[in-house]
């Protein structure tokens, strides 16, 4: 047979096999829907190039996806974690935070995460109430530096990255272990992070962390749980599978800090490949999960 004849005669064969109808058991039966949540990070809100008009704009526009709920990957302000920024700095980007989500947290919840430019340092004295994490739990509104919540038989794990080299503290780590391990099996588990844990992007700038085989370790210890988890911080969008683990970084809401770009931007607002924008989670009941990135023009 020469070698027109075959592809012809494979090619005729192919098609016959993709139109024979599928049994019973082979039917693709429809994943039922249990959440849909807007994953917003790195929104960086401040002051100027029009930020906080545009923020919520963009708040505005996650709605229409109809979410059940918002889930926060830190940096909600601009800055506060470097030496020269006085108290009053740091209260105006709060307020202004404040300010801009008080719409949407009247009807909404919103489950957030601490990113490593939320903290003030600069007071130096531990005993101030401003001073680094905890004032930023009580800004967020939220129950621990890291915490986990249930919704529609799936679980939320929020996590803590900012400790030495980025990673997460023994006690956390012991919290986190327990916490996986007192749940029922094949409960699907989500978790944010403000760091990636796995990816692309650490590859690329850094910024990941650096108990990243210690954290795959559990997760694989618990791979009927986990399977998405979910990061911001580098304002670059990828996503990996790694041991069926879902690890989607974000890109930020902010794209280039609110500002126009430099060299390296693919284009306006961008930071480097990357467009302003947002995620949308769709969760199903059998533990799937899917996360679409959608670029926003404000």
């Amino acid at each position: 047979m020469n070698r027109r004849n075959w592809i012809k005669k494979t090619g005729l064969w192919t098609g016959a096999a993709a139109v024979a109808p599928l049994s019973q058991s082979e039917q693709i039966t429809e994943r039922k829907p249990a959440l849909t949540v807007a994953h917003i990070t790195d929104v960086h809100i401040r002051e100027g190039d029009n930020a906080p008009a545009r923020f919520k704009k963009c708040l505005e526009e996650v709605k229409k996806h109809k979410v059940d709920f918002f889930l926060n990957g830190g940096d909600s302000i601009h800055a506060a974690d470097y030496d020269n920024v006085t108290r009053e700095q740091m209260l105006a980007q709060w307020a202004i935070w404040d300010d801009c989500v008080k719409n949407t947290k009247a009807h909404y919840e919103m489950h957030s995460c601490i990113g490593n430019h939320d903290p003030w340092w600069a007071g130096g004295n531990k005993s101030d109430e401003m001073y680094g994490k905890e004032y930023v739990v009580k800004r967020l509104n939220v129950p621990n530096r890291f915490y986990s919540f249930s919704k529609e038989d799936w679980h939320f794990i929020i996590l803590d990255g900012n400790n030495k080299n980025v990673s997460l503290d023994e006690d956390q780590f012991n919290w986190l272990s327990d916490d996986l391990e007192k749940l029922p099996e094949k409960t699907p588990v989500l978790i944010m992070s403000h760091y990636p844990i796995l990816g692309a992007t650490p590859i690329l700038v850094g910024g990941g962390h650096s108990d990243f085989k210690k954290l795959k370790s559990l997760f694989y210890k618990h791979k009927d749980k986990v399977r998405i988890c979910l990061s911001g911080h580098q304002h670059l969008q990828d996503q990996t599978e790694y041991n069926g683990v879902k690890y989607c970084c974000n890109g930020a809401v902010s794209g280039f800090w609110w500002g126009k770009g430099d060299a390296e931007s693919a284009g306006p607002n961008y930071y480097q490949e990357t467009p302003p924008g947002y995620a949308i989670l769709k969760l199903y009941a059998d533990g799937t999960v899917s996360n679409t990135y959608f670029p926003h023009a404000f």
